[in-house]
């Protein structure tokens, strides 16, 4: 995970860390969605909070911190995968945090004994797609 998190850092992505008294109870990071320079303004997220600290805020505060930081790196998109089409409380989390549904990608991921879909969700970023970022 340090690898990961200097990897991104290193690249200009943001990487943000909650804690509650001294202990990392949660974290949230975007990076690249894509490779290729047509998808440079949009990103992909990952948000992860403890089981232990879930339904305080923590979630909601580190998602709406990701998006303001990629809207001042001057990002459009932002991509959110959940890994498991059961997994409803992060779909339903992403819907509460301006995210839509975009996509399912059936039985991509073998975990657990079973297949799994991925779902993709979206949500805009600034002004989105609404002007060419190099007007700006």
């Amino acid at each position: 995970m340090t690898t990961r998190a200097h990897a991104l850092r290193d690249g200009g992505y943001p990487y943000l860390v909650a804690e509650v008294d001294g202990v990392v109870v949660g974290y949230t990071y975007a990076g690249a969605y894509r490779p290729r320079p047509a998808y440079r303004f949009t990103v992909e997220h990952t948000v992860y909070v403890d089981d232990n600290a879930r339904r305080g805020g923590i979630g909601s505060a580190l998602v709406t911190a990701i998006i303001e930081a990629c809207e001042q790196r001057g990002y459009r998109q932002m991509i959110g995968i959940i890994g498991d089409s059961k997994n409803l409380q992060s779909i339903e989390f992403h819907k509460k945090m301006g995210f839509g549904h975009v996509g399912c990608v059936k039985n991509i991921g073998y975990k657990f004994d079973r297949w799994m879909n991925q779902i993709l969700m979206q949500r805009p970023l600034g002004d989105g797609s609404n002007a060419s970022p190099e007007t700006e």
